[in-house]
């Protein structure tokens, strides 16, 4: 029989292989190598032979290690320059491998906005990396990228029933941070209502595919100048959310455009509160 102090030890070695057990199910593998065969022909197919430099000096990405919803994961790109008349980000590329569409978004900003940060949701189908590609208006490209564990996302059903979620469709909120301040770089938020079927989508009655339809972009302006615009795909998540920057003036509106794959048109208007006004 075996001594009190031998069945410690057994249930003490026990113990530890059952926790890093299921501590690496947790973690899952390491990601693989980030030059991937799809990046690479994205690439070719985007930039062409152009020079792209991975360095998170002018561009970051922050996203979950593993997402609890993949129709619903969030992402956050951080620029680390400022929008100065002499150097400022153009435009960034939100990439995702393997979607069955990559080019999750096409961001034009304005050097107006005094930072180029963009936090928006996205469907992912498998685990893949999320790249944003920061081009500059000197030409230069710049990218950062997150390897995120969450699959299935594009062909999830939506979270609401169709009819509902065709009935609440353009509904907008356009909205601003609290504290705003004339001339400092200010974080405001648009959000609209729509279900972005992606037609991968099964109606869980008919059993029939539910036809694409999804906001293809969205034009902020800021007073009388464009701000900012979004050229989106059906990867972005249902009722599609983006927050970005603008710099008050003072005497300021913000205007948001939203264009559907219908070529359906939606529109929000804020009238903006600045301290020292």
């Amino acid at each position: 029989m075996l001594s009190s102090k031998s069945l410690k030890k057994i249930f003490f070695l026990l113990f530890v292989t059952f926790f890093l057990y299921f501590s690496s199910l947790g973690h899952g593998k390491e990601p693989p190598d980030s030059s991937t065969l799809e990046w690479k022909t994205l690439k070719s197919t985007l930039f062409g032979d152009a020079q792209i430099i991975s360095s998170d000096t002018v561009i970051d990405i922050d996203a979950p290690f593993r997402a609890e919803d993949a129709a619903i994961v969030p992402i956050s790109i951080k620029s680390k320059i400022r929008q100065s008349p002499k150097r400022f980000i153009k435009k960034i590329y939100l990439l995702i491998d393997k979607n069955p569409t990559p080019v999750a978004g096409v961001f034009t900003i304005s050097q107006l906005a005094g930072k180029a940060d963009i936090d928006t949701r996205v469907r992912l189908e498998e685990y893949t990396y999320v790249r944003a590609v920061a081009e500059l208006n000197s030409g230069e490209l710049y990218m950062a990228h997150k390897f995120v564990r969450a699959s299935g996302g594009c062909s999830a059903p939506a979270g609401k029933d169709q009819e509902v979620a065709l009935a609440r469709l353009g509904k907008m909120k356009l909205r601003t941070e609290s504290g705003i301040e004339i001339g400092k770089p200010a974080r405001a938020q648009v959000m609209v209502s729509h279900p972005n079927f992606s037609g991968m989508q099964m109606d869980q009655v008919t059993r029939l595919y539910v036809p694409p339809r999804f906001v293809k972009e969205i034009e902020i302006f800021h007073s009388e100048k464009k701000l900012l615009t979004a050229k989106l795909d059906f990867a972005i998540s249902e009722n599609p959310n983006i927050r970005f920057f603008f710099t008050p003036t003072g005497e300021d509106y913000l205007k948001a455009t939203v264009l559907d794959s219908e070529n359906v048109t939606f529109e929000k208007v804020l009238a903006v509160q600045s301290q020292g006004n």
